[in-house]
Formats: structure tokens, sequence, C-alpha cells
């Protein structure tokens, strides 16, 4: 019986030619071969940034051939160019996470104080600077500054005191920033920059991977003159392919959000045709060679009355077959893909998708908790000396000085409700009694705190008007005037 099987099916195949794939249609079928790069290739500036006959220092980088890689574009290990983080700059799920984090930086900005509070001529000064970061938006500059850094990997802050020659190093001191020669502070983009020159040879130089000068539209510009703004530095090796940049977000969450689109977009083709139905007919004038007329017609006719309104007839001959998908998991997996987007930002989901997390008693304050925690540690590492460059140039601006006694401190981010405020309240009302009780402090000096309290329920309270305290032991006990049986 095997035999005649056998003979059957070699009589079926006789006469038949043989199944062959084109070379053209292997062409297509076969993934495009990776291009190989090197990573450290130095990036090439664009020729309106750089003066005409500009050179690029290649160094060591024209003998990294042993660095050369595969297609790591979907994967974002080099520098993408500013024309394709431009682009993605315009996707919600690139520039969320940069705007998230420059707002949070910037939301509550810093407190100018003295060392000296009760000197009136310090209190002025004070008063002075915060008008003049007003006057010259310094909060609205460093949060563009920090987006800027998110998208490109680099911003740049030009520092124009109204200098003819920017090419010289700008000293803070009377001589070379005059009262009222500050005119203002420009961001600019890093696609208009390149840096002029640097040490690439000693690395105990000072300017070692460290531009010395800039150029802007091919005008050099002095490094002093400029406030860099670098979130994320990339190794040495990599700082001329990164145009002396660093890593921007974008290119830092690019595999995670191409995982997301990817998720998502197959989710949404799932739901639009997670059930197919088909019937199962004679297809022979298609396979033999028919124009297949009839086959397209019955298809036709079946897409017209398949909804259930319709009556659908079928041929003693056909079938009808319905294949669905489960859609039971799809949510948990869409899910995972956004979390992922949001754990390499270091941004809570209430944060960056304003998504509150679910179930009985869920709360988002202890990741808000810790996010705060990395902003504030992000304040200190690069805000504290752009802001104190600032502030002195703007102290010289104004009083031909600067005040060693003058600083700034950055403000909580983190905020009590008002019923967490309260509760503070009492609990430092009860321990100020105590303390009061035990003789440990005085109503008065418990007076000044609360004047003193910023943001306190007393900012009006007349420290010179001592209440009368009624003395507990002159008053008699009720228990004691009580009269008994025994009276």
């Amino acid at each position: 019986m095997s035999k005649k099987k056998a003979l059957t099916v070699a009589s079926v195949s006789e006469g038949r030619k043989p199944l062959r794939v084109s070379q053209a249609a292997r062409s297509r079928m076969a993934p495009p071969a990776p291009v190989a790069r090197n990573i450290f290739e130095p990036a090439v500036p664009p020729s309106i940034a750089v003066p005409a006959g500009f050179a690029m220092d290649r160094s060591i980088h024209d003998n990294a051939a042993w660095a050369t890689t595969g297609d790591l574009y979907g994967e974002g290990l080099f520098f993408l160019g500013y024309p394709a983080l431009s682009e993605m700059a315009q996707r919600a799920e690139y520039r969320r996470a940069s705007e998230v984090i420059a707002e949070e930086m910037t939301r509550k900005w810093v407190r100018i104080h003295s060392s000296n509070d009760d000197d009136t001529d310090k209190a002025d000064k004070v008063r002075a600077i915060e008008d003049a970061f007003d006057r010259f938006g310094i909060r609205d500059l460093f949060r563009r500054a920090t987006e800027v850094d998110g998208f490109f990997g680099r911003a740049n802050v030009f520092i124009d005191v109204g200098s003819r020659n920017n090419e010289l190093p700008l000293i803070l001191s009377p001589r070379t920033i005059k009262p009222g020669s500050l005119k203002g502070f420009k961001l600019i983009e890093p696609v208009w920059t390149y840096p002029a020159d640097y040490d690439g040879a000693n690395p105990l130089s000072d300017d070692f991977y460290k531009p010395r000068a800039w150029y802007v539209m091919a005008q050099k510009i002095h490094a002093s003159r400029m406030l860099v703004f670098t979130a994320r530095q990339v190794p040495d090796m990599l700082k001329p392919a990164y145009s002396f940049g660093g890593l921007s977000i974008s290119q830092m969450v690019k595999p995670y959000v191409d995982n997301w689109l990817r998720t998502r977009q197959s989710v949404s083709d799932l739901l639009h045709s997670f059930s197919v139905l088909g019937i199962k007919t004679n297809m022979g004038a298609a396979l033999e060679g028919g124009d297949g007329s009839d086959i397209e017609g019955r298809a036709s006719l079946f897409n017209l009355t398949r909804d259930n309104r319709g009556l659908m007839m079928l041929n003693t001959d056909e079938d009808m077959f319905n294949v669905t998908t489960p859609l039971t998991t799809l949510d948990a997996l869409q899910a995972q893909s956004q979390e992922q987007m949001a754990s390499v930002m270091r941004v809570p989901l209430v944060k960056l998708l304003g998504i509150q997390p679910a179930g009985l008693n869920a709360s988002s304050d202890g990741e808000v908790r810790v996010f705060y925690d990395t902003i504030s540690a992000a304040q200190e590492r690069d805000y504290r000396a752009p802001l104190t460059r600032v502030m002195q140039i703007i102290q010289l601006d104004l009083f031909g000085e600067i005040d060693p006694d003058l600083g700034f401190s950055f403000e909580p981010l983190w905020q009590l409700s008002e019923a967490e405020k309260a509760t503070a309240r009492k609990t430092d009302a009860e321990t100020a009694s105590v303390y009061i009780g035990d003789g440990v402090l005085t109503p008065e000096e418990e007076r000044q705190r609360l004047a003193a309290q910023e943001g306190g329920m007393y900012p009006a309270l007349d420290l010179s008007v001592v209440p009368e305290v009624p003395d507990a032991a002159e008053d008699p006990d009720p228990a004691e005037e009580a009269p008994t049986d025994e009276t």
C-alpha cells in the first residue's frame, strides 16, 4: 500500500516544474547587510558653523579601525546627529521626558540669601539680584537649556557683556565687567556651534578634551564666555564624535521607544483584526491559471453580507470558519513596554504619562519622593557651577563687586498637603509647650520663632507686645474647694 502511495505522489509530481525562488526575490527577502561604522569618527560640523578652511583635529580617531561596528543605529550606540535628534524631538515619547526633567529642575527654583540676615545692605543686594534674575529671565533660560540638553546632549549659553572681541577670556573683574555692561544671556542650540581647539595629547593638562573656544556661525568665542550644559558626559574618546556634547535623553531611550512604538502598533493592528472570518471554497479557478474573477466576486459578496444584520448564504461545497485571537494579556504587555521607557528615563509614570497606580491603597508618593531626590542631586551637579557664575556676573553688573556673603540654595521640591501642614504645626506647638514647661525655652523665644517662620501663620506678630501668661499655680483647684461629707 505504501508503494502504491509513493507511485501516486510521483505521478502527480511528474510534469510539474520545481519551485524556484528568483535571485531578485531573494534580495528582497534578505535583510540589508549591516553598514560598518566607526563610532569614534569625529562629528562633521555644518559649513556655516565654522570658518572657511577649518580642519578638524582627528587625532587618534583616524587609527580606531578596530572600533568599527555593525548597524548600531537602532540601539543608539553612536551619535545620531543633530538632524535626526531634531526630528525625534517632535515625538512626544522623546520630548516629554526632557520637558518633565526641565520643569522639575526649575519648578521651585532657588532662594538667594545672605550669611548676615540682619544687615539691611545685604537685604537690599538680595532683592536687587532677585530683580535681575527676573529681568534677564534666568529661570526660564535654565529650563530651556535643560530641554535642549535633553534633546541634543549639549546646550550653550552665551554671556553677552557687550565686548567687541569675544575671543579674549572673560575675567570676573570690575575692569572687564563694568556696571551696566551686561546685555543678557543667549541660548544657542549645539547645531550652530563647534569646538575650536582642545588638548588631545596631555591628559594632565586642564584643557584635555575640553574646548578652549567655540565657533558660533564661524565666530570664535572664548570658552569662558559660554555656559555649557552637558548633563550626561561621554568618555573622552567619544567626545569628538559627539561634537563635545553628551548623551541626549532621546538617544538614550531610543531602543525602548522603538519597542513601545512597535508594541503599540502591533496591539492596534491586532485589535483591528482580532477576529477573521473565512470560507472554504473551490480555489481551482484561481490556482489553475484562470483570472480568478469568480473567486473575487465570491469574496466581495461574502464581505458585503458578513455583518450580524445580513444573511450569509453558502454553497453546498463551502464551509465558513472563524479565527479569533485572545486579547486577555495585551494590556499588560503594552503597559510593560511603557514602563520600560519610564524606567530608563528615571521619571515616574504619574509624572511622565499621568498614569496613576492601580489597586487598593495604591500610591506613587514613594516614587515621586525618589524622583525629587534625583532632581535635587541633578540641580547640585548641573546647576551649581553655572548659577554661581551667573550670580557673580550679575553682582559685578549691579554693584561693581562680588560679595562673598551672598549665595543661593535650591528650594525643596516636596510640598506638604494642607492636612500634613496642620499636623506638622500641631507637633511643633506640642514640642514647644514641653520645652517651655521644662525651662528649655522661654515664651519670648517661641514667639520669635513663629514670627520668623517662613510661610508661617503669624507673619505680623508684634514681638514688642508680650501677652500675659496665666499662672497655673495661683488658680484654685475646683476639687479642693468642693464641699465634702465631713464638712
